[in-house]
């Protein structure tokens, strides 16, 4: 699998519904091949991501606490990530 997936479980605060749904969809796109959808697979591309998210919200909720926190930060949580958010949340505004 790829050694890019995120690993959610053990964070503090919790995973967020958007890290939940960001990694869904990098599992969504790395599975399918399907980096920029389009009109032929835009739907089943996010009816996919949709379902993901699902399992995976209710997983993080169902596993135990976990003893130690990822080794990694999630790209969600890097300050460097979220500069590029809030820029690309700037431009378009």
């Amino acid at each position: 699998m790829c050694r890019n997936i995120t690993e959610l479980r053990g964070l503090e605060p919790p995973a967020s519904a958007v890290e939940i749904e960001a990694a869904a969809r990098q599992y969504v796109r790395k599975v399918s091949g399907v980096q920029k959808t389009s009109g032929a697979n835009a739907e089943a591309f996010e009816k996919a991501v949709a379902a993901v998210t699902e399992v995976t919200r209710e997983l993080l909720s169902t596993l135990p606490a976990r003893r130690q926190p990822p080794k990694t930060v999630p790209p969600l949580r890097r300050p460097e990530v979220q500069a590029r958010i809030a820029a690309r949340a700037a431009a378009s505004s």
